[in-house]
């Protein structure tokens, strides 16, 4: 997940990047706060979510830095978040999915 993510940013396939998206996902596209509800949704505002700061803290972020809590996996200050999504009340399935893009930590 982690190689995906930062190959389809740095590759600017939004359909690639968006697959790898939970959704519904709160963004800003923008500067304006947004809800994306689906794939289709992402791509089409790609470029508005994923400013030069975003994609510049995915594509240089070092697999040995990356920051991992109980909140998931950290690319750069926060600027994107990656955690498992559970199928089923157990968890016995779940996805790797990014969860939250943001411009940095909110404070």
């Amino acid at each position: 997940m982690i190689k995906a993510l930062q190959t389809a940013v740095a590759a600017h396939d939004a359909a690639g990047v968006a697959e790898l998206v939970s959704y519904p996902i709160g963004v800003s596209v923008n500067g304006k706060e947004t809800h994306i509800r689906s794939a289709k949704a992402f791509a089409e505002h790609y470029d508005g979510i994923f400013t030069p700061s975003i994609t510049k803290a995915v594509t240089d972020q070092k697999y040995e830095d990356l920051f991992v809590n109980y909140k998931g996996i950290m690319f750069g200050d926060g600027q994107v978040w990656i955690n498992g999504i559970c199928h089923d009340n157990a968890c016995k399935e779940f996805d790797a999915k990014v969860v939250t893009i943001q411009e940095g930590p909110r404070k």
